[in-house]
């Protein structure tokens, strides 16, 4: 039989792949599931029902502390945003793709499987790692045979197998975000309800006393909370616990999936609407307005090559270097005022910052004013001479 590991969240698509990999396609299933800081019970369910069905084996696999530092925190330098939402689901999958293949080596597999549709981005961002990675073949259940989500349903239950029955979207978690889609949220004119969130309070339940936080950071990176100094796991994990219990971090978009269609996705992204955003007040007093304004190219494609499933691309490499050489100076304190919903940036300050109040001051004289007429005089002066010329009328 042809030996198989599967990326196994114990949901329906991938406790469906199990059996159909046995049945449809003689194999072997070994499943892996890689711990990015989903719920406890999203790592042990996937145990358990490996167990019931009877795999071969069964892997859990604790990525949490470098999916934390080497791959949020590279994203968080480079503030990672994907048309209006910090990246997390995309995030976690080039390194859940990487443990995977690395145990289908130690493990002596020919094949590696997913539970990933023929809609979705996922596919990308698996597959892309996959065959950069190792020359397995790759196997999609669902996706090859086109089934439905229905056709799915019908067949766990043939096959006994155990679904969660209280699951009304389809949901992915991580350190960094949590995503919700499907079911009434397809409809893009429906709001989605309360229970559908469980990282945020709402703005009615949040607290009535604003709270004033400072976060630090060095090269680029938080270490501390309110002088507290944390581990990458720990800081995020706080970071998503005092956003989202001031009713910050809840998006609800229509985003472009690579394949060209539009969905309704909805995120919890507390903390890291909390970090990027201090992290940017800390560019804002370090790096020169020239660098400034490259750090808006670098978001941008940064953002779209995790989107896209291109983590292995060169040029993402080639971004760290120079993110990696910026943010030497992105050191210090951001102070910010959490409060029913809204996040201010109410204070920074750092060994190598470019502000200076003294020159800035409209009492200092050491600059003199004077100095700036001949500047001022010819500035814009291509913009004169065509206002000039070309509009007389």
């Amino acid at each position: 039989m042809e030996k198989v590991v599967l990326a196994f969240s114990g949901g329906l698509d991938t406790s469906v792949c199990i059996k159909l990999l046995e049945e449809k396609y003689d194999a072997e299933v070994i499943t892996a599931c890689v711990d990015v800081g989903q719920p406890i019970e999203e790592i042990e369910r996937p145990a358990l029902v490996a167990n019931k069905i009877k795999v071969s084996k069964h892997y859990t696999i604790d990525a949490k502390e470098e999916f934390a530092t080497e791959f949020i925190f590279r994203a968080l330098r480079a503030n990672a945003v994907y048309e209006g939402y910090p990246l997390s689901t995309a995030l976690a999958r080039p390194l859940i793709a990487m443990k995977i293949v690395e145990l289908a080596k130690k493990e002596g597999a020919t094949a590696i499987a997913h539970g990933c549709t023929g809609k979705g981005n996922d596919q990308f961002r698996f597959e892309a790692i996959i065959r950069s990675m190792s020359d397995l073949d790759i196997i999609a259940p669902i996706r090859d045979l086109n089934l439905t989500r229905t056709e799915e349903m019908e067949y766990a239950k043939s096959c006994g197998i155990p679904l969660p029955s209280d699951k009304l979207y389809s949901i992915d978690e991580n350190l960094w975000g949590r995503s919700i889609e499907g079911d009434i949220l397809e409809n893009p004119t429906v709001e989605p309800p309360e229970e559908a969130f469980s990282w945020t309070n709402s703005t009615y339940d949040a607290p009535d006393e604003a709270q004033i936080l400072t976060i630090q950071f060095e090269n680029g990176v938080p270490v501390a909370i309110d002088r507290a100094k944390m581990f990458p796991v720990k800081i995020i994990a706080e970071c998503n616990r005092i956003a989202g219990l001031h009713s910050i971090g809840r998006i609800d978009i229509i985003e472009d999936r690579i394949i060209g269609l539009k969905s309704r996705e909805n995120y919890e992204v507390p903390g890291a609407i909390l970090l990027i955003t201090a992290h940017k007040a800390l560019e804002q007093i370090t790096l020169t307005r020239n660098e400034l304004k490259f750090c808006e190219y670098i978001s941008e494609t940064y953002s779209e090559l995790i989107y896209n499933g291109l983590w292995h691309e060169p040029l993402r490499e080639d971004l760290d270097t120079i993110i990696d050489n910026m943010q030497k100076r992105v050191t210090g304190n951001v102070r910010l005022r959490l409060h029913k919903g809204n996040l201010r940036v109410v204070g920074r300050e750092s060994p190598f910052s470019l502000y200076s109040q003294k020159t800035v001051s409209f009492e200092d004289k050491e600059m003199d004013q004077r100095e700036i007429a001949g500047m001022v005089k010819n500035y814009a002066l291509q913009a004169a001479l065509y206002n000039k010329i070309c509009k007389k009328d």
